[in-house]
């Protein structure tokens, strides 16, 4: 084949061009070098390992999570040449591998998430303690989320439950989250509560609920939040900075609706508890309600007593006042003027004598 004598700009132009039809995107894993932020807008870093090294770079718009130098990656890239004959993987995205990685990003990003205060308790929303429209993010295919529709069909009945399906782990899963997030806080009529879960999983595939973008979503939420990812021993970002953090699914269903059997055990307790305090009060009104009839009759009683006593003194001096007994004790009644001349009437106990007033004196 003869040799095509290109420009430099052709020459560019045609190896971007096999490039991108060879390898539109790759993978490649490496180790950060070089890591550098410039004018706030643009990220750039060596990726390295023992035998080599490609300068990376990218918007800091499309950063999903803090990087420094020393962190493990996959990177997916475009291979490019650019204008000044530089060999650049231009990025579509960064993700930490391995455990150190993982948790170095993640420690970055806690960090800063918490110096604006998103972590703090005052941001808490309480959650209602029986929600009517509950909106779920989730693997419709995961065991995680088989477990909380159970979980929830068990515990209570009448519940309106939208569900949007999504990736919970790899690349597009972070994207897809948060597009259902701004899905549900868009609706007219607002669910009560937004529940984000899935089921346990390594480092790496937990990872995704680490993902900035997707945290500061949940954070944004005008619906209170309940996130349940992993198992109990794991923690993310994303549950962190919900208002309500799960340990499991299962235990989001927990948290999410009351179980109405123990209300209904709850409730039969109440109400012989209820009953038993009734039966008590009726009876201490009862014992007092004779006590108090016992004291009026008492009280009545001796005011009986009182007044027959009284009774009895006052027939005893109307009976000393009486003219027979007054007669029966030798005394006598007279009757008519006290003037001479006068004809009296003597009454005695047994006769009626009349007499004649001969002389009045003055004591």
């Amino acid at each position: 084949m003869e040799n095509v004598l290109l420009s430099v700009s052709d020459f560019v132009a045609l190896t971007n061009q096999t490039l991108e039809y060879a390898y539109p995107t790759v993978q490649v894993e490496g180790e950060i070098a070089e890591f550098k932020i410039i004018q706030n807008k643009w990220v750039s870093f060596k990726l390295k390992d023992d035998g080599a090294l490609v300068s990376c770079f990218t918007t800091l718009f499309q950063m999903r999570t803090p990087l420094e130098d020393g962190m493990k990656v996959i990177v997916v890239a475009a291979p490019r040449l650019n204008n000044k004959g530089f060999f650049t993987l231009n990025l579509k995205s960064v993700k930490p591998v391995g455990e150190g990685s993982i948790k170095k990003g993640f420690e970055l990003l806690k960090a800063k998430l918490e110096k604006e205060g998103l972590f703090a308790e005052e941001r808490k929303r309480t959650l209602p303690r029986v929600p009517k429209r509950v909106a779920v993010i989730a693997s419709t295919e995961s065991a995680g989320y088989a477990d909380f529709i159970k979980i929830i069909n068990e515990r209570w009945s009448g519940l309106a439950v939208e569900v949007a399906h999504t990736q919970v782990q790899g690349v597009p899963a972070p994207d897809q989250m948060i597009r259902a997030i701004r899905y549900f806080n868009s609706l007219e009529v607002l669910p009560e509560v937004l529940v984000i879960i899935r089921g346990g999983g390594s480092a790496e595939d937990l990872s995704t609920f680490n993902d900035e973008p997707l945290v500061r979503a949940i954070a944004e939420s005008r619906v209170p939040t309940l996130v349940g990812v992993g198992h109990e021993v794991d923690h993310t970002l994303a549950d962190m900075i919900s208002d309500v953090r799960a340990a499991t699914p299962t235990n989001a269903a927990q948290i999410l609706v009351p179980d109405k059997q123990e209300i209904i055990r709850g409730a039969w307790a109440q109400a012989n508890s209820v009953g038993n305090l009734v039966t008590q009060a009726i009876d201490s009104y009862s014992r007092q309600t004779k006590e108090n009839l016992s004291m009026a009759f008492t009280r009545t009683q001796q005011k009986l007593d009182d007044t027959f006593e009284r009774l009895g003194i006052l027939r005893v001096a109307i009976s000393q006042l009486n003219p027979e007994n007054v007669l029966k004790r030798g005394y006598a009644l007279l009757r008519g003027s006290q003037t001479v001349g006068a004809v009296l009437e003597i009454e005695t106990v047994e006769n009626i004598i009349k007499a004649e007033v001969q002389h009045v004196r003055s004591k």
